[in-house]
């Protein structure tokens, strides 16, 4: 019997989660199940479980999925030269947000939204949630302390707070951007900006 190679094994595994996205955009987080999963793969139920054990697993797939540049994204936001204020990081972070929400196979930022929602009265939503959102945040902990080195942020101010704050702006953006639809990172970082010169 051949072995199974790794390439194959990424490829089966980005199907399935592919064909997840793809239900919770068309049904809703809550009302996708493992079946639908499995139907929308065309893969057996045995090769989506021996990837994936629950919905809660697949969701934290999605997640990764959409999270994985953004480590990419923050090293070359702190290896860039100059001055680096915290509106300049936030400005990339959104562009990226509008990158992977247009992305083929639809708005990953749509799940997002779902998955806060479920999160509330899942446990291991709300697990994988956490998880996710606490290493992004600390991306901007240390975009804060880089500001702080680079006297565009004072000394004095705690980076965790200045993270709490930028992070709590892309709920916003991508909520705005989803149900109204006139909000561009630039229109978002420009608001910010004239609202903190006030």
């Amino acid at each position: 019997m051949p072995k199974v190679t790794e390439e194959h094994r990424l490829a089966r595994r980005a199907q399935i989660v592919a064909a997840a996205r793809t239900c919770v955009l068309e049904e809703g987080f809550h009302k996708t199940t493992m079946a639908d999963v499995i139907r929308a793969s065309g893969l057996s139920a045995g090769a989506v479980y021996g990837y994936f054990k629950s919905k809660e697993e697949i969701v934290a797939a999605i997640a990764e999925d959409a999270l994985s540049a953004i480590d990419e994204l923050f090293e070359k936001i702190l290896a860039s030269e100059g001055p680096l204020t915290p509106l300049t990081a936030l400005e990339a972070a959104l562009k990226h947000v509008v990158v992977i929400a247009e992305r083929p196979g639809g708005d990953v930022t749509r799940v997002a939204v779902q998955a806060w929602a479920e999160s509330l009265r899942n446990p291991a939503v709300k697990a994988t949630a956490v998880d996710k959102y606490t290493q992004l945040r600390e991306h901007f902990v240390a975009v804060a302390r880089r500001a702080q080195a680079d006297g565009t942020v004072d000394a004095d101010a705690d980076p965790a707070y200045i993270a709490q704050v930028l992070f709590g702006t892309l709920p916003g953006f991508i909520i705005q951007r989803l149900l109204i639809g006139d909000v561009t990172p630039e229109s978002y970082t420009e608001g910010l900006r004239a609202l903190l010169r006030s």
